[in-house]
């Protein structure tokens, strides 16, 4: 083969660049691979909640909340009381009513979440002032 021919090949970086490019324009996400899909960014699990909540009062109540309580960190766990997640449930496993994957799914933490805030406060809003009222919701 000759160095030009080679030249012409598109290298594997601006292919993967390119297909994410079209995938980001048809409003597609590339996923990671397996081994890093556990592994969420506390951006990108904001980023998961702003789509499941569009109202902006909500959203700011809702991320008010997991940021004192998780610090939009999926798999924390308080140490004494056992906790966890982004609403840091109590127990835990209630969050597997909103699907098996919620030890490990942002997107699971936050529909369980969301459910629990609107069904015991009426909003994600009146959960943040009882929040503020009492240290906890």
């Amino acid at each position: 083969m000759s160095v030009s021919f080679i030249r012409r090949i598109a290298s594997p970086k601006k292919v993967l660049t390119t297909a994410a490019l079209a995938a980001a324009t048809a409003g597609m996400a590339l996923t990671a691979a397996p081994a890093q899909a556990a592994t969420t960014s506390a951006s990108s699990a904001q980023a998961i909640a702003h789509q499941m909540i569009p109202d902006s009062a909500q959203f700011n109540a809702f991320s008010k909340i997991v940021e004192h309580e998780s610090g939009w960190n999926p798999s924390a766990t308080n140490s004494s009381s056992g906790a966890y997640g982004l609403v840091q449930a109590l127990p835990a496993s209630k969050m597997s009513t909103a699907g098996a994957d919620w030890k490990t799914n942002p997107a699971t933490q936050i529909k369980w979440g969301l459910d629990y805030m609107n069904s015991r406060y009426g909003s994600p809003a009146k959960a943040w002032n009882f929040w503020q009222a009492n240290g906890w919701y």
